[in-house]
Formats: structure tokens, sequence, C-alpha cells
């Protein structure tokens, strides 16, 4: 079993290799765009089913600022089923081959498959998103092993399908630690480096809202693993229970999640407002580096270099 070493460390010994590309997090949190090519998601189904409406959204993304981009094909809300790999192949592919070549920033392609994931990479992806952990495909850790492709192993409960039928944790984040513990054992069995690998705890993937708040709350635990982690909850159900809000009405909540996520240890963030949550990342970035500044009073520090004086708020 692989262990999770318990002491602190810092962001800037992270990084991601992925097909060459070195991923670094020393600058801060990166942001995720989510592009959907789904009829079906539940915030943004069918908005970009179209080749150049995809494309145009991810240069979009890119502009306002996302680190990297997220392309999915297939819908994970609760309930949904899964379609054919020949329909996530004509949907994803194309796109993903269009937006690689828009866009000069890592792409990741989120899928359970892993001869999707492999035509994905050839088209240009760098990342593979596997919301099942390596679970669904057995083929899929070869494809990661053989390609080098950076590798995001989420924790979920059961399938999309059936994920929210009453999940039930002994401690949230202890079993959530022995899946990520268990997942990286296999992934390293299957000549996976762990450099490529990035850690999702599956927020609003087989938990309740109690399960969510705890993971948020007690984020920085997952770090011992020393893995990147990638934090989901852009406009999720969790948010609409505690605020009463629809989806479409969930972007300040989303913002105060996105907040905690960074301010507890999160280093990725995947979203759906890029140019919002941008903001909200380098805001939260700015008050740790002043907290943690050596002399945080000094003209010089870290936070007020560029901006000496600043703005009156009154």
């Amino acid at each position: 079993m692989v262990s999770a070493p318990a002491e602190s460390f810092s962001r800037d010994e992270l990084e991601i290799r992925a097909r060459g590309r070195v991923i670094q997090f020393g600058a801060g949190p990166l942001v995720v765009g989510i592009l959907n090519v789904t009829p079906d998601s539940f915030f943004d189904g069918g908005k970009y089913l179209d080749r150049e409406a995809a494309v145009a959204h991810a240069v979009a993304m890119a502009e306002s600022g996302a680190d990297l981009l997220d392309i999915g094909a297939e819908s994970s809300r609760p309930g949904s089923l899964p379609i054919t790999e020949v329909e996530e192949l004509r949907r994803l592919i194309p796109v993903v081959q269009a937006v690689c070549d828009a866009v000069s920033i890592p792409v990741s392609v989120d899928t359970t498959k892993a001869s999707v994931a492999r035509q994905a990479l050839e088209a240009g992806a760098t990342i593979v998103n596997d919301i099942s952990g390596l679970r669904f495909d057995r083929d899929m850790a070869a494809v990661v092993a053989e390609s080098g492709a950076g590798l995001v192993l989420m924790h979920m409960q059961g399938t999309p399908r059936t994920m929210q039928h009453n999940p039930v944790y002994a401690d949230v984040v202890q079993d959530v630690k022995a899946f990520f513990a268990e997942r990286i054992e296999v992934a390293v069995k299957a000549g996976i480096s762990t450099k490529q690998i990035i850690l999702d705890p599956g927020i609003g993937f087989g938990k309740l809202l109690g399960h969510n708040l705890t993971l948020l709350a007690r984020l920085r635990e997952l770090s011992a693993f020393r893995r990147p982690l990638m934090v989901g909850v852009s406009r999720k159900s969790f948010i609409g229970q505690v605020l009463d809000r629809p989806v479409d009405e969930r972007l300040f909540g989303t913002a105060a999640a996105v907040a905690v996520a960074v301010a507890h240890g999160a280093d990725l963030v995947r979203v759906h407002d890029v140019a919002e949550m941008k903001d909200v990342v380098r805001m939260v970035k700015a008050i740790i580096d002043w907290r943690s500044a050596a002399d945080p009073h000094h003209e010089t520090s870290p936070v007020v270099r560029e901006r000496n004086g600043g703005d009156a708020d009154n």
C-alpha cells in the first residue's frame, strides 16, 4: 500500500509531467475551464455540441485566464446513463483536435474509456481525467502509462447512475484517503509515475451535503499524498442545497466554495466561470501570500510590490 507522508510541503515542489509537458504550481493554484460537448450536462448541456461553438468557448476561456481545459463528451451528473464508445468518440475527438490546434494551454479529456482516452491523446490532449479512478476500464492504466499522459484519479462511490443512492462513509476524509492510497498503488504498478498523478476528492460524486462540506473543510488532509489536488465545486447541487438556488444562480456560492478550497490547499479548481473564478483564486492567493510573507508590513511585500498605495475604498 502506498503510504501518505504526513509532513507539510511547499506547492513549489509540485509538478505534473504529462506527455513531455511540465505543469508547475509554484505560482499558485491553476484554473481548469470546463468544456462539455454533451446534450445533458447539468449546467451547460447542449450549449457546445457544435464544434465551432465549442472551440470559440475554449478560446474564450483561455483568454479569460484558464490554465488548462477539461473536455468531456459523456455527462456524469447524478442518475446519468453511459453512452456508447462510438457516440463518445463522435462528440469528442473532432473537438479535442480543434481545441488543441486553437489554444496553447494543456487539454485534459474527461473519460473513463481507454480507447477514447487513447484517441483523444493522439488528437492532442495531455491529461486523462478518469472519474472512476482507473476502475471502469482495465486498459486505462496501460494507455496512460504508455502515453506518459497526466492522470486525474477521482473518488466516487458507485457509478454516476447510482452514486447518490444513500452513500455512506465511516469518515469521508479517511475513506477518500484510503481510496487514493489504493488507486495510486494500482497506477504505479501499471507503470504510471506519481509525477503524472492529480487527485480529485470527487465533490458531489457519491456524497451527501455533509460529506461535501466535510471534504472542503478538511481538504488539507488530502495533501498528505504530495500530489496536486483538483477540486470541482462549480454550480453543484450541494451549493443549491445550502443556498436554495437553482443552477444558474450559484455563481456566488461557487465563488465561496472555490475560495475555501484554495485556502485549504486546492492546487487546481475545475470551473465553468473562468474569468470570475480566476479573480477568486488570485484574491485568495494574495491573502495567503501576505500572511506568509516574512515581513507583511513592508512596502515590498509580494502582494503590494506592484501597487504601492492602492485605491481608496470609501
